[in-house]
């Protein structure tokens, strides 16, 4: 009589769960492959604003966003009034550290308008009773306070173009000057998250496909 060896039962992946997993995984390797891409960008992006400060004034932008190439450029910008008023954590000129007021400036009869950093004060008060004015600076961003989902979906809108002011408001003092050193990149570390997302989701999967097969095998 002829005995057949033994065979071992072959591994049957589940289909759905298997394609939604492998789907998620490619997902998460593209946008870690994306994110890498966007930090050799903006490498290339601040070594270009470390030298913008020195190059001749440009016009202040309507529109969000500021081109590289202008960023912290010199620029000036005509504030017909002050609709209201913004306080964010900020730095002085001098190096002490406080609350930056960020003029809401109306610069016709539509359109977006303009920020101005008017100047830094150590503790937030009534604010200045600066009411406008032409004003000169440099070029910079809005604060960023974006969700950071979106920041790593590539889906947050522009930061709109804003002025630091060389020369504070009455009261206020002259706030520091933007800087490269300010500017983040974080692309980097979005592209290590999302790679390790990617291995998270394969390793969760692994240990429930050895925890199927041994509730099957009992």
């Amino acid at each position: 009589m002829i005995e057949h060896p033994a065979t071992t039962p072959r591994l049957r992946l589940p289909f759905l769960p298997t394609l939604l997993v492998g789907l998620a995984v490619l997902i998460m390797i593209g946008l870690g492959i994306w994110q890498l891409q966007r930090s050799a960008e903006k490498t290339a992006a601040i070594a270009m604003a470390a030298s913008n400060p020195a190059r001749p004034a440009v016009s202040f932008p309507a529109l969000p966003p500021v081109p590289r190439d202008l960023l912290f450029r010199p620029s000036s910008v005509m504030c017909l009034r002050v609709a209201g008023w913004r306080t964010e954590a900020g730095r002085a000129s001098d190096g002490t550290s406080g609350y930056r007021y960020i003029a809401q400036c109306v610069t016709g009869a539509e359109g977006p308008g303009a920020l101005v950093v008017m100047g830094v004060t150590p503790r937030p008060d009534a604010g200045p009773v600066w009411t406008g004015g032409r004003v000169a600076g440099w070029l910079s961003e809005e604060p960023d306070h974006r969700p950071l989902i979106a920041r790593l979906a590539g889906k947050a809108p522009p930061l709109r173009p804003m002025l630091v002011a060389r020369t504070a408001a009455a009261g206020l003092k002259p706030a520091a000057p933007p800087s490269a050193a300010d500017v983040p990149n974080n692309h980097l570390a979005y592209a290590v998250q999302w790679f390790l997302f990617a291995a998270i989701a394969i390793i969760i999967y692994i240990l429930a496909l050895r925890r199927h097969i041994g509730l099957k095998s009992a």
